[in-house]
Parts: C-alpha cells; sequence; structure tokens
C-alpha cells in the first residue's frame, strides 16, 4: 500500500503528463489563453487531481466515483489535443505519443476500479 498518492505510478504519470501539456500550450496563440489552452491545461490536471482525490477517500464508491473522474479528463485532455492537432497548434507525433500515454492512464484506472470494485 502507497503511504502517499505521490507513490502511485498512474498519479506520477497523470502529473508528467499535465506537465508536459503545459509546456507544449505555451506555443498556442495568446487568442487561446481563455480558450483551448486554459480548457487543455486545467482537464490535463484534473487527471491526477482526480487520482489524489480517490486516493484520500475512505469509501470504496467514493473512491471509484473519483477515479470515473480522473478517466473522464483523460478522454477530454485527448479530445483537446485532437483539436490542437487538427487546427496545426501541436504537431501529430506529439499529439499520438500523448494519446498513446492517455490510453494507458486510462487503462489503469480500469483496472483500479475492476480491483475495488471486487474487494
Amino acid at each position: 500500500m502507497y503511504k502517499s498518492f505521490k507513490e502511485m505510478p498512474i498519479w506520477q504519470e497523470a502529473m508528467d503528463i499535465a506537465e508536459e501539456v503545459f509546456k507544449l500550450s505555451e506555443q498556442y496563440p495568446k487568442k487561446e489563453d481563455y480558450g483551448l489552452t486554459s480548457q487543455l491545461r486545467r482537464s490535463a490536471l484534473s487527471i491526477s487531481a482526480n487520482i489524489a482525490e480517490a486516493y484520500g477517500r475512505d469509501h470504496t464508491l467514493d473512491k471509484i466515483k473519483f477515479y470515473f473522474y480522473a478517466r473522464g479528463s483523460v478522454t477530454e485532455t485527448q479530445s483537446h489535443l485532437e483539436y490542437s492537432k487538427r487546427v496545426g497548434y501541436t504537431k501529430a507525433k506529439l499529439v499520438e505519443e500523448l494519446d498513446e500515454r492517455l490510453d494507458n492512464i486510462y487503462n489503469d484506472i480500469n483496472k483500479i476500479v475492476v480491483t475495488l470494485k471486487s474487494d
């Protein structure tokens, strides 16, 4: 058992992705600061935040709920990245790499939920 959510590999990977998303979105046009840039950064950061929140919950159903919120933030982030690729803000290769890592987090969340439901 982990002593802190910070020890969880899934949280660490989610935080790494949020940091990368922050850096890549710095290149977006200033006109996107209150639009796509903000939405993308918030959805990416929300993944690790909801994993941390799930860790801190006592009741299994609460934990599962926050893991589902994290999973929703994964797909929201993927959608924003896809849009940024389509409009030419982000290179396709970078989006594909992040998308694969986000898919892995999504699948890992599913595994955690299955384990929690079986306990």
